[in-house]
């Protein structure tokens, strides 16, 4: 699926590819944190100009996954653990609102579709033995479409775009088994409650206490590595 623009989908470029392909890569960590980037060897690998190389670069310097220093050139982004904490501290305060206003805008029919995003999520083996919880990225992933459903333009880009994949790359770096596995699967069934009752209040709560949770859960469990 292509994420790179959530709010209006467009007719896939060259560039987008070569975007996509990257993302996929730094983000599942086969590009290594910190690693500097050749635009020489990556145009020829990918078989296209400088041009539209620095095109999907830009688009990854907007999504914060690659950052540019004068003098330095281009580098994949470190995870650090303040990074990581930063991440979460925005999470909660911008998905809560997101879930507030999914509660006030998703059509039933979204709502019946997170339904069913659930129930693929409960049939997972690796959920059901309470070892971790992952999820999709895209239409499979809850956070994703509960941030859709609030209808916001604004919050589609910045959570949707801007740092979706950065999200998704820290918890790839620091992994993903949790004790919380079944407990944070129990949290998103009482937001999509929430949101169903359209009782914005309680969603934004639950939400923003789902996430917090996540959090200091990721800082004990970093205390104890590090």
């Amino acid at each position: 699926m292509n994420l790179a623009n959530p709010v209006q989908k467009q007719a896939i470029t060259t560039a987008d590819k070569v975007f996509e392909s990257l993302q996929h890569d730094i983000v599942e960590g086969r590009i290594e944190p910190g690693s500097k980037i050749s635009e020489p060897e990556l145009s020829k690998q990918y078989q296209v100009s400088r041009s539209t190389l620095r095109e999907a670069l830009n688009r990854l310097e907007k999504c914060h996954l690659i950052e540019r220093k004068a003098n330095v050139g281009s580098r994949v982004v470190e995870c650090s653990v303040t990074g990581l904490l930063e991440i979460y501290q925005v999470r909660e305060a911008l998905e809560g609102m997101a879930c507030r206003l999914a509660a006030q805008n998703m059509t039933d029919q979204e709502i019946e579709d997170l339904k069913r995003v659930l129930a693929v999520h409960a049939d997972t083996k690796e959920l059901q033995d309470g070892i971790a919880y992952y999820q999709e990225e895209g239409d499979l992933d809850f956070h994703y479409r509960v941030i859709l459903g609030s209808h916001n333009a604004q919050l589609i880009t910045i959570l949707c775009s801007e740092l979706y994949h950065l999200v998704r790359m820290y918890r790839c770096q620091f992994g993903m088994n949790s004790p919380r596995a079944t407990r944070a699967f129990d949290e998103h069934r009482h937001i999509l409650t929430a949101i169903a009752e359209r009782d914005g209040e309680l969603a934004e709560i639950l939400m923003r206490r789902h996430i917090a949770a996540s959090r200091k859960n990721i800082e004990k469990k970093l205390e104890k590595e590090y």
